[in-house]
C-alpha cells in the first residue's frame, strides 16, 4: 500500500499511514468466515463487506449500535465509490442491511443512525419498523461549502431508537454540558444554578436534541484523518456515554477510520467494527494503538462536554 506524502505544516496533526506500518497493522485485522461467538468478535476490526459478513455475527450481542452509512450522495472513499441513487434504490439498499444489524442488538439495546437531509426520511421509514424511535438529534457542522443557488448545508441528523421502550440504558448525567454564563443571575448575592470560578462563570445543563458544540475534525486536531466523512470523537462520545454501560459492547457496521471503536476504547467499552476498505481498516487499528496511551477526547474533560472555543478554560479547570 503506497501512500503519497505532501508537504504540510508542523501543526498538521492528521493521522496518516506509513508504508512501514502497514505490515504489522495488517496482522491486527480480522476476518469472519463462519458463525462466531462473542469472544470471536470482541475488540476487533473486520476488513470485509458488511453484506458478506453480517450473518456470521452472533445474535443479540451489542448493547449499542452506531451506524454512519454512506449518505445518498456520490462519494469517493479512497477508491471505493458510492454513487447517488434514486429514493427507491436507496431505500432498498438500506433495507438490505439495517434489519440484520438491528438483530445484533441485545433486548435492551439502543441504536443511532447518522444521516443528512436527503437520507433522513428513508432511514426513519425503515428504522421505525423494527425499533421504537425515541428522538432525532440534529447537530450543527462548523464546516460546509456555501452555495449560490441553495442554502448552505450545515446540519445533520442522528436517529435514536431502542429495542424495548420499557427497558433500555440511558445515562443523561454522563452527558451534561458546561457552558459559559452570559448574564449571571444571583439570589441573595449567590449564584443561582451556576458556578463562579476564577476561570469564569459556568452552568451545567442537560443536553437537548440540538447540538451546536461539535467541531468537524480538521488538520490541527490530533484525531483528524483523511477520511472524507469522519465523525468527531466528541459526537460519538456523547452517544456511547449515554447509551452503553461501561464494559458494554458497541458495534459499528460502517467503521470508516475507526472513530466509534477508538472512542469506545477510550471510554472503557468493548468495540467491534466492520469496514470494507483496507486502508481505513488499517487506519482504525493505528488509531486504536494510539488510544492506548492517549485517552483524550477534545471537548470532553472533567466528566462534562464543553461548548466550542473553551479549550483554555478546560485546561485551567484541570490544573
Amino acid at each position: 500500500m503506497s501512500v503519497e506524502y505532501k508537504m504540510r505544516s508542523e501543526r498538521n496533526q492528521t493521522i496518516i499511514l506509513k508504508d512501514s506500518e502497514c505490515f504489522d497493522l495488517r496482522k491486527r485485522i480480522s476476518f469472519l468466515k463462519e458463525k462466531s461467538t462473542i469472544e470471536d468478535i470482541l475488540d476487533k476490526t473486520f476488513n470485509q463487506d458488511l453484506l458478506d459478513v453480517i450473518d456470521f455475527f452472533p445474535s443479540h450481542f451489542a448493547d449499542l449500535v452506531i451506524i454512519d452509512p454512506p449518505y445518498n450522495l456520490s462519494k469517493d472513499f479512497n477508491g471505493l465509490k458510492f454513487k447517488s441513487l434514486d429514493d427507491d434504490s436507496y431505500f432498498n439498499y438500506v433495507n438490505s442491511w439495517l434489519p440484520k444489524v438491528i438483530n445484533l442488538l441485545k433486548p435492551n439495546g439502543s441504536i443511532y443512525v447518522c444521516c443528512d437531509w436527503k437520507s433522513s426520511s428513508i432511514i426513519y421509514q425503515i428504522l421505525s419498523k423494527y425499533v421504537t424511535v425515541k428522538n432525532r438529534i440534529t447537530w450543527q457542522r462548523e464546516k460546509g461549502r456555501g452555495a449560490k443557488t441553495n442554502w448552505k448545508n450545515s446540519l445533520e441528523d442522528i436517529w435514536f431508537g431502542v429495542v424495548n421502550d420499557k427497558d433500555y440504558y440511558f445515562d443523561v448525567e454522563s452527558v451534561m454540558q458546561k457552558r459559559k454564563v452570559i448574564a449571571p443571575y444571583k439570589v441573595d448575592g449567590k449564584p443561582k444554578d451556576w458556578e463562579e470560578t476564577k476561570e469564569g462563570n459556568f452552568i451545567k445543563t442537560y443536553p437537548s436534541n440540538f447540538w451546536d458544540d461539535i467541531s468537524i475534525p480538521y488538520w490541527s486536531m490530533p484525531e483528524n484523518t483523511e477520511h472524507p466523512t469522519q465523525k468527531p470523537e466528541k459526537l460519538i462520545a456523547k452517544l456511547i456515554l449515554a447509551s452503553c454501560p461501561e464494559e458494554g459492547i458497541v458495534f459499528d457496521p460502517f467503521l470508516g477510520s475507526g472513530t466509534t471503536s477508538v472512542v469506545a476504547k477510550k471510554l472503557n467499552r468493548h468495540y467491534c467494527g466492520v469496514e470494507v476498505n483496507e486502508y481505513y481498516s488499517l487506519l482504525a487499528e493505528k488509531r486504536l494503538l494510539l488510544a492506548e496511551s492517549n485517552k483524550n477526547i477534545q471537548g470532553y474533560s472533567d466528566g462534562v462536554f464543553w461548548e466550542r472555543n473553551t479549550l483554555n478554560y478546560q485546561k485551567k479547570s484541570l490544573k
